[in-house]
């Protein structure tokens, strides 16, 4: 038998963000993957902005560096070249000093894996292929796992104990069926989808535009140009409706590449068929994400409808929002229970995340679907970056009393931040002879205090105050631009908000204020001084 403090079940983003956030906090984490090596193909490639602050949080640059913008949208009708409209799938929005990452990037998932692969190996940890998990047992003390690896024809079985396990091993996953967790939900059987990579060469369809052949029968074919397929003239496809015989066009290139010539009527060059397949629509969520101390993320958890492109992203951050409180638990700074909260954050936003992507689905898809640019369009609540955990036990805001209930779901608003809510970034501060970012400062290894003072000697009463906390936190003092950062000596960071972004989007006014950004990136606490800094950290560490 070998140990390990946590078993990730799953090798897809989620499970590789998972255990590269564990890597991060220094808990020892062993993934397993039982496919025989890496996935192939682009499936999910759209990384919203809440998405890639995450890659960013965990110091994966290059998926955002790599991935593109959407191309605008031609629309024809199907076998005709001829375009009728263009239009944009999901709008464009410039970088500001709160939201650096703006607008979707387009990057294919098994570019996603090998990203976040790359750098959990720099950590020490590599996937291992060709091992599945064929059943656990769990007690007080933690997780028994039961696998079997396969080499070739060689099949060894062996025993893994852990603290814990993470199932991100997809919707039909080992872990939600074994531990009993109901999938409320749907399937739409009547919808069936193919979707594939594809290289081929046709010399009338423009490869700067994102192609939609449709007709007024619910039938459509989509070909999204990328230069991420290996020879070049890559295309991902996409093929709805009755008409098509998609048990064929799985099984039998010909009858593929027939209802693409049929699509285009035009010429056209085959040279590769990647890869392909088909899903149906499900639309269905657990009643909690984990029991004892196993706990499911991602497709384990949840599947919608992938109108949305709501499926990886929804996933990173259900991995985001457990890791650093596994490793909190693993380190014996909070009790088991504390885990609870994953389900208490997590359910009200995927909840309402389902009905989001369902309404997309039937104005896709349904009997009442509307016209090709309002099935298509995407907005920007879908970028994530109002998801909020103000409804959470362990969020602390002094200040919100009078501010109405929001959706766990909802578009992001500038003129107000309550705990619970996305953490801003803010750059232009002053630090001795640099100038950093709070994105830079942020870290998913630890809470940052932002305490926001006139001067050092003022914030010291409650940088005292945190001292307790210091292996759980870090404390960042941000001064006025009218300050300098002189004069009292202090063990905590300085900053001076040269250009007041920190203090206009965290919306201080004039006076002193606490905030306690969690290691992933969401406001804890909003607080007026040290009692308040007590009162957070008791409920972080269940005192």
């Amino acid at each position: 038998m070998t140990s390990t403090q946590v078993l990730v079940v799953g090798a897809g983003p989620v499970g590789l963000f998972t255990a590269l956030a564990l890597s991060h906090n220094g808990i020892s984490v062993r993934i397993i993957e039982k496919a025989s090596g890496p996935h192939i193909g682009q499936r999910g490639a759209g990384n919203f902005p809440r998405t890639l602050e995450a890659y960013h949080f965990l110091g994966v640059p290059e998926i955002d560096r790599e991935g593109q913008l959407a191309p605008l949208m031609q629309t024809h009708t199907i076998g005709n070249l001829e375009v009728l409209k263009e239009f944009r799938m999901s709008p464009h929005y410039e970088p500001t000093p709160a939201i650096p990452f703006s607008s979707p990037k387009i990057i294919g998932q098994n570019n996603v894996e090998r990203n976040l692969r790359s750098h959990l190996q720099k950590l020490g940890c590599t996937v291992e292929y060709g091992t599945e998990l064929r059943s656990f047992q769990q007690d007080e003390e933690g997780v028994i796992a039961q696998v079997v690896t396969k080499d070739g024809d060689i099949q060894t079985a062996s025993t893994i104990k852990s603290q814990f396990l993470v199932g991100a091993d997809g919707a039909r996953g080992v872990v939600r069926k074994q531990l009993g967790l109901t999938f409320l939900g749907e399937t739409r059987d009547t919808t069936r989808v193919v979707t594939g990579d594809i290289r081929f060469k046709c010399p009338g369809l423009s490869r700067d535009r994102w192609q939609f052949f449709n007709n007024d029968t619910g039938h459509f074919v989509s070909f999204r140009p990328t230069d991420e397929i290996l020879g070049g003239d890559g295309w991902q496809l996409f093929i709805v409706g009755d008409k098509y015989d998609v048990d064929a066009l799985i099984s039998d290139k010909e009858a593929l590449y027939s209802v693409i010539r049929e699509t285009v009527n035009a010429p056209v060059e085959f040279l590769e068929l990647v890869w392909i397949s088909e899903f149906r629509p499900n639309i269905r969520m657990v009643d909690k994400f984990g029991q004892g101390r196993a706990f499911v993320a991602g497709d384990a958890a949840h599947v919608h409808s992938p109108t949305g492109g709501q499926g990886l992203n929804s996933g990173i951050l259900d991995a985001f929002n457990l890791a650093w409180k596994i490793a909190l638990v693993a380190k014996g700074i909070s009790p088991l229970s504390f885990l609870d909260t994953y389900t208490a954050e997590r359910l009200p936003v995927i909840a309402h995340m389902l009905n989001i992507t369902t309404a997309i689905l039937d104005k896709s898809f349904g009997p009442n679907r509307g016209t090709v640019e309002s099935a298509m369009e995407r907005g920007r609540i879908l970028f994530m970056l109002g998801v909020n955990y103000r409804t959470s036990p362990i969020v602390l805001d002094e200040f919100s009393a009078g501010v109405p209930p929001a959706p766990a779901y909802q578009l992001d608003r500038s003129d107000e931040l309550v705990a619970g809510d996305r953490a801003p970034d803010a750059p232009g501060l002053i630090e001795g002879s640099a100038t950093v970012r709070l994105f830079d400062i942020f870290k998913p290894t630890h809470h940052t205090a932002l305490v926001f003072a006139p001067d050092v000697l003022v914030a010291a009463d409650v940088e005292k105050a945190l001292e307790p906390y210091s292996a759980i936190s870090r404390t960042v003092i941000i001064l006025p631009a009218s300050t300098s950062s002189g004069g009292a000596v202090t063990s905590a960071r300085v900053v001076v908000d040269k250009d007041n972004y920190a203090r206009t989007h965290y919306l201080i006014k004039d006076e002193s204020r606490v905030v306690i950004v969690r290691p992933d990136g969401v406001v804890g606490a909003i607080v007026a001084g040290s009692s308040g800094v007590q009162k957070y950290f008791s409920l972080i560490q269940g005192h």
